[in-house]
């Protein structure tokens, strides 16, 4: 018998009570984490409102100028205000992301349910397209599709999507698995529901949890696949203000000027730390049996 954390022995068995542990919206890790990637959203939204300067503007006169009161994050080799572009670059990020992983859920939500659903020959087919797609690299995968496809925004997230969709099909599927032959799927099926009723309606709201946390840990790979294929010159082109295409940009002067690298790569650091934290915060409440 248990009371709280210690046993009438009087041995502390390390275990909290579901309804003795903290709220999620308590937990210090994932309000902090949530209130980053707020501020981060807030600022790509707002960006147009916000923005002391046009982030393409140039001023010869004003290159290369280190952190100021007149520029907060100093100015590039073309006196383009760095504050700006950073800001503006949220947008390009937040929206390449999210694309990214709309992709990723596009292809991998039904295909994991499908698999999990009828598995035999079904399953195999899907899962081994899969494997062969995890069996790149996941930088020489987007690369070759880039390649043919040319360096573009689109493209960019088309690529990434499909670079991670098997990822996004297995942790979709193994959710799906934990249910598939529960007592309320057998009961749908003996009222002569249809399968895709079964897939939608039974199956889909039981890999949420699962689903929340993949988009979470997912949109933060997507975003740093992203930008290294923008610091490569294969996704945004200049004169874009993308985070991985400013740090290329950023990369001749480094050592002159180091803040036109420093706050990019900040700004790329905290987005996807928060992210992950966000995600992982999640999903150790989600093994708990506790998200409240």
């Amino acid at each position: 018998m248990t009371i709280g954390t210690v046993d009438v022995a009087g041995t502390d068995t390390g275990v909290v009570p579901v309804h003795m542990r903290r709220p999620l919206w308590r937990d210090p890790v994932f309000v902090g984490a949530g209130t980053v990637l707020l501020i981060h959203v807030f600022l790509a939204l707002l960006a147009p409102l916000i923005i002391p300067y046009p982030p393409d503007q140039m001023s010869f006169s004003a290159t290369l100028q280190p952190p100021s009161l007149e520029h907060w994050f100093g100015t590039d080799r073309y006196g383009r205000d760095l504050l700006s572009r950073v800001i503006m670059g949220g947008q390009l990020t937040l929206a390449f992301g999210f694309g990214s992983v709309a992709m990723c859920l596009l292809i991998g939500l039904p295909a994991g349910l499908i698999s999990a659903y009828y598995g035999g020959l079904v399953d195999q087919v899907i899962m081994r397209t899969m494997d062969i797609l995890m069996s790149f690299p996941t930088l020489l995968l987007g690369l070759l599709i880039l390649i043919i496809a040319g360096p573009d925004l689109g493209n960019l997230i088309i690529a990434v999507g499909i670079v991670y969709c098997p990822r996004t099909t297995r942790v979709v599927r193994a959710a799906a698995l934990t249910v598939r032959h529960s007592a309320f799927i057998e009961a749908a099926q003996a009222r002569g529901e249809s399968s895709a009723y079964i897939i939608v309606r039974e199956l889909l709201p039981c890999a949420w949890g699962a689903i929340i946390v993949e988009i979470c840990i997912r949109l933060g790979y997507a975003i740093l696949l992203g930008a290294s294929f923008n610091y490569l010159g294969l996704g945004v082109q200049p004169p874009a203000a993308d985070w991985g295409l400013l740090v290329h940009e950023a990369r001749s002067q480094m050592l002159r000027a180091p803040w036109t690298a420093i706050f990019p790569i900040l700004f790329i650091t905290t987005l996807v730390s928060s992210l992950h934290l966000l995600g992982d915060t999640i999903d150790e409440r989600l093994k708990e049996g506790d998200v409240g």
